[in-house]
């Protein structure tokens, strides 16, 4: 099957394209951090309440490049959408001079990220 986390039977998670993705980041810029945003995932009320008064913010992109002032949000190749929280996130983020990308998958995401490098690689 290779580097390919797509199977003819089933379609990968959210967390399995965005660890691909991760993977593939470090292994292509070594040199350049990448981290991720954990804003999702299953959680208790008393959890989830001690979070949100920490600063934890719904919507917020799932992962950041500091040093490309680069944000990314990550959905399934097929399937997943924004949300209202994640576009006003991504609007807010894109007016005080951002980059996000939104990756449909890992796939989507590589091509979009080199794409930003490509274009954006004197200014990094």
């Amino acid at each position: 099957m290779g580097d390919s986390i797509l199977t003819a039977d089933r379609l990968p998670t959210e967390h399995e394209e965005q660890r691909e993705l991760v993977r593939w980041f470090r292994q292509t810029w070594p040199g350049v951090r990448i981290h991720a945003i954990p804003n999702g995932g299953a959680r208790s009320k008393a959890t989830a309440g001690r979070l949100k008064a920490e600063g934890v913010a719904s919507g917020v992109p799932d992962l950041f490049v500091p040093a490309w002032r680069l944000w990314v949000e990550m959905k399934r190749a097929k399937g997943g959408s924004l949300s209202p929280e994640q576009k006003d996130w991504i609007a807010y983020l894109e007016g005080v001079g951002y980059w996000v990308i939104v990756g449909k998958g890992a796939e989507s995401a590589k091509q979009q990220i080199s794409a930003f490098f490509a274009t954006n690689q004197g200014t990094q």
